[in-house]
Formats: structure tokens, sequence, C-alpha cells
């Protein structure tokens, strides 16, 4: 098994720089690093594919910036450009690869009368526990117990990134508390759920989450509502066609503060808990689903630099305890719930 590292030798400008500390990206297989990791070829969740490995997972910590004691938790595809400003945040931060592909097969056989249905297929894709009669997801396959591994094979592998300050003192769970939940669209749903069930720090949810009809948003919650932050483009279709303003209400973030425009807003942006953009994306609908995080479709200024940083840094470190005045349901959102 290899542990693959690569050094940067990058100052951060407005962040201080200690001579023995270092940027770490690290990858390993999650088939390496359990052997209990199991194939899930019917919905081509496999460890390798077109002969190149595919269960290859991300992390990454800047051992110059100061800890901000939090783990970020990404549910998607690997980000490394959201990654390294993770990284710049004090935050260390992970991406594993769990059978999320089952989402894309369910609408076909979701019964009409079902309010529940994706939360509990969510569930068991997350935990590895048996919520769903539609799925069967073992749980060393699930998002919680292939992040629990990986931790405790950085901490072991790479102890001057300071992992297994994530553990429990036995070493045999992740501390959850410490833990930030973060996806984008799907992976934003995902991380929502979960933290219903789990108390975890914060969740930051991009272009998300939605599920359209389904009522598990409305759930007591495990994770204060406080914690949860949203981020997306009103070009969204997920938005115009109100899916993540209902969810954001059943969330219950109207206490936090109103729906804010960071386009002519500056942080903290009024210490909301739902942020919206209106900048140019070419009216492009996809363009905008995937304009919320660093990346191809996130809009520039016309000097090149992304338009979100202020934002991508205030949606992972501003104060959960800092929260804006609440307002009242606003008109024009779905209030079926």
């Amino acid at each position: 098994m290899k542990l693959l590292l690569v050094f940067v030798a990058m100052v951060l400008p407005t962040l201080p720089l200690f001579a023995e500390g270092m940027f770490y990206r690290a990858t390993a297989r999650a088939s390496e690093i359990d052997s209990r990791t199991r194939e899930y070829p019917e919905i081509d969740f496999t460890f390798s594919k077109a002969g190149k490995p595919s269960d290859t997972q991300l992390a990454c910590v800047d051992t110059r910036v100061p800890s901000s004691g939090f783990l970020v938790i990404w549910l998607m595809a690997p980000s490394e450009q959201l990654f390294d400003r993770l990284a710049s945040y004090g935050h260390h931060a992970i991406q594993v690869t769990y059978p999320r592909e089952w989402f894309a097969r369910m609408d076909a056989i979701r019964p009409a009368s079902e309010t529940r249905f994706f939360s509990e297929i969510r569930l068991e894709a997350a935990t590895g526990r048996d919520h769903s009669p539609f799925i069967q997801i073992e749980k060393p396959d699930g998002l919680a117990e292939r992040s629990l591994q990986f931790v405790k094979y950085l901490a072991k592998e790479h102890p001057e990134g300071n992992w297994s300050q994530f553990l429990s003192q036995d070493g045999l769970k992740l501390d959850w508390e410490k833990v930030i939940l973060s996806g984008s669209s799907h992976g934003s749903t995902t991380a929502a759920r979960l933290a219903k069930e789990v108390k975890v720090a914060r969740v930051v949810m991009f272009s998300g989450p939605r599920d359209q009809t389904e009522t598990w948003q409305s759930l007591p919650s495990a994770t204060p509502p406080e914690r949860f932050f949203g981020f997306t483009h009103v070009l969204d279709m997920g938005w115009k066609n109100h899916h993540y303003c209902r969810s954001w209400l059943m969330l219950g973030l109207n206490k936090y503060g109103p729906v804010v425009d960071v386009d002519t807003a500056k942080p903290p942006y009024e210490s909301t808990r739902r942020l919206i953009s209106h900048a140019d994306v070419k009216n492009n609908p996809s363009r905008a689903h995937g304009a919320s995080t660093p990346g191809g479709n996130s809009p520039k200024s016309v000097d090149g630099e992304f338009l979100y940083e202020d934002v991508w840094k205030y949606l992972f470190t501003h104060p959960t305890t800092d929260a804006g005045n609440p307002v009242p349901i606003e008109p024009g959102c779905k209030d079926d719930f």
C-alpha cells in the first residue's frame, strides 16, 4: 500500500508561515485501507474503471497554518481547488468514495406516496446501516466508516498532520463534533441528512439541499439548525423551482437571518445562513449549478479572480454562535411542509 504525499512550498500571503510546516496533499485507495470494502457493480461502483483506480481518496492539511480543530468531510468527487482553500483556513479535509451512484437510479422505483424515500437511502449510504429496503450497503462502504478508516490511516501514516485529533480517545470512532460535513448538489443533501442524524460542528451546503417533496428536512435535528449554511446561484434550477429555499425553510434557517445576495453585500452577510448570487454564468442553468464551488463554472472578476472567495471563507469559518436576526418565511417559496 502506498501513501502519496505532495509537499507544496507555497506561501499563503495573509497567514503565518512556520519553518517546520508545509502543505500536505495525500491520496490512498479505500480498498487498500480497509480489506472489508466491496464493490457494487450493479450500480457501477467499483474499485477501478478502464484500468484505473476509482476508489482513490483525497486528504489535505497545511501545517503552516494554525489548526482550526475541524475536519471537513467532502461528499463529492475530489476538489483540489476547494481543498486548497479549506487548508488555508486551518481545516483538515478529506474526500472519501462511497456508493452514492444509487441516487441516479432510484427515481424510477420511487413510490408516488413516499415522502422519505431518498431520506432513508441517503442515511444508509452515509451510515452503512439498514435504513432502506430499496438498497443494501454494508457498514465498511458507508461514508461514516470509510471516513473513520481513512482518518485512522492518515493518523498512522502521516502523524505530522495530527489527524488523530479527530478520533475518540480510544481511537475507535470519529469525533463527529469536530466534523464539518459539506457537498454540492446531492452531496449537500446527503450532508444535511446525515447531520440530522449525527451532531456535527457545521454543515456547508452548496447548490442544495433538495429531495423535492420529501419531509426529512423538518425532522428533529441532532445538529443545531444554526450550524447549517447554504449557498446557491439563482439560475440553478433547484433554486428556480424553489427546492433549495424550501429545504432551507424546513431546516429553520430563516430564524438566523434573511436570504442575502453576496453580489451586493459584504462579510459577514448579516450573519445569515442563506446566501445566493446573481453573478454572470452566461444564462446557463448547468453552469449556475456548479457556480457555487471553486472550479471552471464559478464566476471570476475581470482580473481572473474568483468572485466568491469571501463567501467560501464565511461558509466554513463564520462562528456558528454568531447568527442573524429571525425573519418571516419569504413569499414566493414553496410552503407545502
